[in-house]
């Protein structure tokens, strides 16, 4: 997400930090480069000159120009500007649904990602919410649409409205009303029809659905690889139906992000939620400060801790951080970290989302370090015996053979893997001796508190506690050019060595 706009930005950044005191010129110039990397992500003309003389306004005044660190105070402006401009006069509020059954309504054209996105958003109240939900398809069509909701219905566990030939969407939708109120619903979602461009029939349907449904939300999702276009599409859903907020799909494969930069600026509209991927866990919460925070490449270390509280095991991870304290660390240690890894949404993911590292991320493609590699490392752990896994130093040359034959790899990648961790066993023997890694551990439990083993109970804190952890883990930065959390490893998330990966050999 916004991957092109966050280079063109970063490359102005880096040049401004590194000099010295900045003059009204030096701001002018990398502001006019900002600019061209607002337009050239599909920005709109309008929001992007209105955000470049909010920030030139604030860039060259006295405290910056005579800054001890006038770079870092103009990044800092440009941050808060991208929260203002992405959040508008506040945070998105939470879905309405307070009163059940809260019908949402979901409208777009065709193409655009609905009826998987309703399928996501109900899998998100379901399990993070307990709502019992039911779905209903009013594309009477588009071939097959009923059926692909009911499948999608049937995979994520909630119910989805029996299909009846013939009826309008209309006559759906009243149906759909009569069975979330008597069947005891909390939510009922109602996907509507989509067209492949607006048109008066269209609207005319949503509308006379709208009228019967009284949603508590209408929903307009909009696919963010359209770009400028998207912000004149939620303009006309707006103005003809009256849309509460935005979900922008496809954001994973968008290298501009234009269309988020623009909505809420042109349309007043909050934007929800941003679908990252065809998952049904593929979903994430739109928050203004998080999304300008990775714009910038500052990461989002709260969007780790939240995927390491998805996705980790409380017993395992206590478990290896008793193990960790003693300095031990043997290959099932390994391999559960790298199988953490990929859980967690892979290295690059992972990466995307720890401050500094969106150049690092991409050197490390290049040099072939991404999933195909954690999973080779995960084969050739598991290629060895269980005595081997416990003490690699049994590992000679013909148990080598043996072991990359098994996996169907080279010997060199089995000495690379016993090299990196060689240097990752020492450092937790470092770490266990002086008694670091107790107080990386204690560091990332803050004020919370921690479950048995002296781990975070992530799974049952709240957001504050949460926030407190993510801060923690900010202050406990070490590793990979200053990107790495040291607690990371004993959370069950990221190999605390991996750094030894970017080492010149």
């Amino acid at each position: 997400m916004f991957e092109s706009l966050s280079d063109r930005l970063g490359g102005v950044f880096d040049r401004l930090t590194k000099a010295g005191a900045l003059s009204e010129a030096d701001v002018d110039a990398a502001l006019r480069e900002v600019r061209t990397a607002l337009l050239e992500a599909d920005v709109s003309l309008s929001v992007a000159r209105d955000f470049i003389k909010a920030v030139k306004t604030r860039a060259t005044g006295q405290a910056v120009t005579k800054s001890v660190t006038p770079g870092q105070q103009v990044v800092k402006i440009v941050h808060d500007e991208l929260i203002a401009v992405l959040g508008g006069d506040g945070p998105a509020d939470a879905l309405k649904i307070d009163n059940p059954p809260s019908t949402i309504l979901m409208v777009g054209l065709q193409g655009s990602g609905k009826t998987t996105t309703t399928a996501k958003l109900a899998k998100r109240l379901k399990e993070r919410n307990n709502k019992r939900v039911l779905m209903a398809s009013l594309d009477t069509n588009r071939p097959a649409a009923m059926e692909q909701l009911a499948i999608l219905a049937g995979q994520i566990g909630v119910d989805s409205l029996p299909i009846v030939k013939g009826e309008t969407a209309v006559q759906i939708a009243k149906r759909a009303k009569t069975q979330a109120a008597f069947g005891g619903y909390d939510v009922l979602f109602l996907d509507t029809a989509g067209r492949l461009h607006i048109d008066e029939v269209l609207m005319d349907e949503i509308q006379s659905v709208r009228d019967i449904a009284d949603p508590r939300e209408t929903l307009l999702v909009v696919d963010g690889l359209t770009g400028q276009d998207a912000v004149n599409v939620a303009a006309e859903f707006d103005g003809k139906v009256g849309i509460t907020g935005v979900v922008l799909t496809r954001m994973d494969g968008d290298g501009r992000g234009g269309a988020a930069l623009s909505m809420r600026a042109v349309t007043g509209k909050p934007i929800r939620f941003v679908g990252m991927g065809e998952k049904m866990d593929a979903l994430e919460t739109f928050e203004a400060d998080r999304v300008a925070g990775r714009i910038l490449g500052m990461g989002d270390i709260v969007a780790l801790v939240e995927k390491a509280r998805e996705t980790f095991e409380a017993e395992q991870s206590e478990r290896m951080a008793r193990r960790f304290q003693k300095g031990l660390f043997n290959m099932n240690d390994l391999r559960m970290q790298l199988e953490q890894m990929l859980k967690m949404g892979g290295m690059q993911s992972i990466m995307g989302m720890l401050p500094g590292m969106g150049g690092m991320a991409k050197a490390a493609e290049k040099a072939g370090f991404d999933d195909r590699m954690l999973k080779r490392q995960i084969a050739l752990i598991q290629s060895m015996t269980k005595k081997e896994r416990a003490n690699p130093d049994l590992l000679a040359a013909s148990r080598k053979k043996r072991i990359a034959k098994g996996a169907g790899l080279e010997v060199s990648e089995l000495n690379k893997l016993l090299k990196q961790h060689q240097q990752m066993a020492d450092m937790m023997k470092k770490m266990g001796k002086g008694g670091m890694m107790k107080q990386a551990i204690a560091q990332m439990m803050g004020k919370g508190g921690g479950a048995a083993g002296g781990m975070p109970d992530l799974k049952n804190m709240d957001p504050a506690q949460l926030e407190e952890a993510a801060r923690a883990m900010k202050s406990g930065m070490g590793g990979m050019g200053g990107g790495l959390p040291r607690g990371l490893g004993g959370m069950g998330g990221l190999p605390q060595g991996l750094s030894g990966m970017f080492k010149k050999k």
